[in-house]
């Protein structure tokens, strides 16, 4: 395991490696915090690996208290109380510790300690960011709990507005954390489901970000080698969760997905948005259920990108449908339902929720224009598990 390990600076600072949490301190110490606070869910607030976590901050001379009012598709309020517990205490810093919820509302509550508009003046649209008063902003030290959403270095955070039930993209390039601490020993205690929804989501970024058609081979290299690591590992860390081999290659690749997305998303995404907007699914659980269905979709674009990756994988059939049995067959082995029926969305869902996704802003990266009713019709094949069938 000792190859297992890595100072990168791509695109940010990371210390990765088994046992890495224990240079908390010396992270936030770097950034000049004295009293950070620790932003987490409330599941893991009663772990000892965040008490562990606070302890030694304190132990190294840090003033540090965990803020703990964060729920699964975070929200507004989980932002306003976060920031007002930030100020109450006078902190310095944040420390974003736990799953995508975690990390993303740790991002926010930085971003807005220093604020004085509303959050949502600061939506990913046009060119909103420079909005933002930078001087305000809180430094970042990101500790993900698990390997999917590769929350930790992205720019941006995903929050549910609930006046109209949409997931909004709150973005800043430097909310972008300072210093990532990736230790794969904080994964092993997840559930086999958990670690197969959160697998699925890493490879729903890389895949989508492979294809996307906008230029940028840089994003392309990372996201085919992402999709490699998935391959070889993942069943393996659901099947074996102690296995720190596997749950460490799961944790690059997390990383790796959440880097190559800036190449762009696509219909995964913005399908899979409305749904946990409304009906609080499981976002890596929800890209995995519609992957295939839109990967189908989108086939006439991809025949030759299919054709690479599945080579680069090594498959048995270098084409299309190798990539699609590839999928169909990883989701059967680590349990992954069929049909978005069996997450609760209903088929009077597909034409309230087609409008939305149309919205998304991961609808821009779909290799193959899509409109309201190609939407509605996705959502059907999805919740109906017409693979196969498409508007046309």
């Amino acid at each position: 395991m000792a190859s297992l390990r890595g100072n990168w600076n791509y695109p940010t600072s990371v210390r990765f490696g088994p046992g890495r949490v224990a240079e908390l301190a010396d992270a936030c110490k770097s950034l000049g915090m004295k009293r950070p606070l620790l932003v987490t869910d409330p599941a893991l607030a009663k772990m000892s690996m965040i008490e562990n976590a606070v302890a030694s901050c304190r132990a190294a001379g840090l003033s540090c208290e965990v803020f703990s009012d964060v729920q699964a598709n975070p929200v507004e309020s989980n932002v306003t109380n976060g920031v007002n517990a930030y100020r109450r205490s006078s902190h310095d810093g944040v420390i974003a510790f736990g799953g995508g919820s975690a990390l993303d509302t740790g991002k926010a509550v930085a971003l807005m300690a220093g604020q004085t508009r509303p959050i949502w003046d600061f939506e990913d649209r046009e060119d909103w960011y420079t909005r933002v008063n930078v001087a305000g902003m809180a430094p970042t030290v990101a500790v993900p709990t698990t390997s999917g959403t590769g929350s930790e270095v992205g720019r941006a955070a995903v929050i549910t507005d609930t006046r109209d039930h949409t997931k909004k993209i709150i973005f800043h390039p430097k909310m972008l954390p300072a210093v990532v601490i990736a230790d794969p020993e904080l994964t092993l205690g997840l559930p086999p489901s958990v670690t197969a929804a959160v697998g699925m989501d890493a490879l729903s970024h890389n895949l989508e970000a492979y294809c996307s058609p906008s230029y940028h081979p840089l994003a392309e290299g990372i996201a085919l080698e992402g999709m490699r690591l998935i391959h070889d590992w993942l069943a393996t860390a659901v099947k074996h969760g102690s296995d720190l081999e596997a749950r460490s290659h799961m944790m690059a690749a997390s990383l790796m997905g959440a880097t190559a997305f800036q190449k762009g998303l696509g219909a995964m995404h913005s399908l899979s948005h409305p749904c946990s907007a409304n009906l609080n699914t499981h976002h890596g659980l929800t890209n995995a259920v519609v992957m295939p269905y839109v990967l189908s979709w989108n086939r006439p674009a991809l025949s030759e990108k299919m054709q690479r990756l599945a080579a680069y994988l090594n498959l048995q059939e270098h084409s299309f449908t190798g990539v699609l049995d590839w999928i169909l067959g990883l989701r059967k082995t680590i349990g992954v339902p069929d049909t978005l029926a069996e997450l609760g969305v209903e088929p009077e869902h597909a034409n309230r929720f087609a409008q939305q996704a149309f919205d998304d802003p991961s609808t821009g990266g779909n290799p193959v224009t899509l409109t309201v009713a190609d939407f509605a019709q996705l959502y059907r094949n999805c919740i109906e598990g017409r693979l196969h069938a498409s508007a046309s």
